[in-house]
């Protein structure tokens, strides 16, 4: 027991790691939660989110008067410590645990109150000097302060995947340039359709993706309103006149972000509508991006009895059985991120719902599916930009011979020679087996100059006037 100091709560003594700066209610969540194996430690977002609460907290308690000006420079600096990434490892706990966020924000409150009485000179866990409740957590509550803390860090995250987004959508975009000249056939159901460029259709990639950018920051914009102030239920009980607001200030000015007072406590402490709604987002973005991994794979079936319109760079061996296969592993991976999205928001509608009268108690489980969800949304759109988009080559004499063979360019004739003769045309190629340009020619239906100015690419790939 040398190694241990013994810390007291409600529920009586326990002993804790003597170095540990968490105390005793962080030692309770990490031997009640041992759910995920996934640590608050795994999310810096989150820890830099709830130093920052703490310290704007604690400089509003001490414009207020509640706070002596020594006790809180040093929980400020405390919390700008763990800004710079110092304690981290002090974050153990299960990020999926019961108690609606109090062993989150028990676990910052002590991990500060420790390294401020460390600076005091006094020792760990001697918390009349300063306390976790009575002077970290000074007119907070855990349904204030691990919300609040939630929706800083998401405001964060958001903006490292939005610049991840950007990226790959530039990448899409230089795609579609360099493949500008590639005539290809457009395919809908999975059939012959008309001509297109794989430029276009790369660039379609690029502006599908770009238009989320939007919406991620629309949606999370949603987060700047925070409820701190609230304490328990919403009601500010414990909170001094004025504390809400100030706090907001403070809070506004130490990140960055346009953070505002909820103007109405009650209801924004059991409200979770935000994050449905930056989740469905994140969904948005998963469903766009999977889509394109399936077109990717498809363009790049083969190499022999597929499309083979382009090629994707090759990443490793794909079968142990079958020699020179080389399978499209990272639009696979990034699918199988995809489907991750689309459950784990799912996770965060039935949390959402479950909130129960003046609280939701789900909220751990709900953070930790966005969080997750934004995590794997940003490596998978680097892992696909980087293995993948700036490596792929086209198949140029491919594309273009699927063109002449096609069946589907008789629709470029149709305003010409009529619809009637284009479908007449279209089933004696398929039945025959001939190209489109050789009937038409053999019919005597258009000459072949007519004809070839008619097809000529620049005619198909865009809207025009009739020739």
């Amino acid at each position: 027991m040398e190694n241990f100091r013994n810390e007291s709560d409600l529920l009586g003594t326990l002993p804790v790691p003597v170095n540990a700066y968490y105390g005793v209610q962080t030692q309770r969540a990490i031997d009640n939660f041992k759910i995920s194996g996934q640590k608050l430690s795994s999310y810096p977002h989150l820890i830099r989110a709830l130093a920052i609460v703490k310290k704007a907290a604690a400089k509003t308690n001490y414009e207020l008067g509640l706070l002596e000006e020594p006790l809180y420079q040093k929980i400020a600096e405390v919390c700008d410590e763990i800004l710079a990434g110092q304690f981290h490892e002090e974050f153990p706990i299960d990020m999926i645990q019961g108690g609606a966020g109090t062993s989150v924000n028990m676990n910052a409150n002590e991990v500060i109150a420790n390294r401020v009485l460390e600076k005091l000179g006094k020792e760990k866990g001697d918390y009349q000097y300063c306390s976790p409740n009575d002077h970290v957590n000074l007119s907070q509550s855990t349904n204030d302060a691990y919300p609040t803390s939630l929706k800083m860090a998401l405001l964060s995250m958001n903006e490292e995947l939005v610049e991840k987004l950007k990226k790959i959508v530039e990448a899409f975009r230089d795609k579609g340039k360099e493949f500008s000249s590639v005539i290809k056939m457009g395919r809908t159901q999975l059939q012959d359709a008309v001509p297109m460029s794989l430029g276009q259709e790369f660039e379609a990639f690029a502006a599908t993706l770009e238009e989320d950018i939007s919406k991620l920051n629309a949606n999370a914009n949603l987060f700047v309103e925070i409820n701190m102030g609230a304490t328990a239920i919403g009601t500010g009980l414990n909170a001094p006149v004025g504390y809400a607001n100030l706090c907001a200030k403070n809070l506004a000015q130490l990140t960055g972000f346009s953070i505002l007072s909820s103007p109405n406590l009650v209801e924004a402490t059991p409200d979770t509508g935000s994050y449905v709604i930056y989740s469905s987002a994140l969904k948005r973005l998963a469903v766009k991006l999977s889509k394109i991994c399936n077109d990717l794979r498809l363009l790049s079936s083969g190499p022999r009895a597929g499309f083979f319109e382009i090629n994707l760079p090759p990443m490793q061996p794909g079968s142990s059985i079958m020699p020179g296969k080389v399978n499209p592993v990272i639009p696979e991976v990034v699918n199988q991120v995809c489907y991750k999205v689309f459950g784990n928001d799912l996770t965060v509608t039935f949390a959402a719902e479950a909130g129960q009268l003046q609280l939701n108690v789900m909220e751990p489980v709900l953070s930790h599916a966005i969080m997750e969800n934004i995590n794997f949304l940003g490596n998978a759109l680097d892992t696909l930009r980087e293995k993948c988009i700036v490596g792929i080559t086209a198949n140029k004499d491919i594309c273009l011979n699927m063109v002449r063979n096609s069946i589907g360019i008789v629709t470029a004739l149709n305003p010409y020679i009529g619809y009637k003769n284009s479908t007449e045309i279209a089933k004696e190629a398929l039945e025959t087996g001939r190209s489109v340009y050789d009937l038409v020619l053999e019919r005597g239906i258009l000459s072949e100059e007519r004809l070839n100015e008619i097809l000529d690419p620049e005619n198909m790939l865009k809207p025009h006037q009739p020739l």
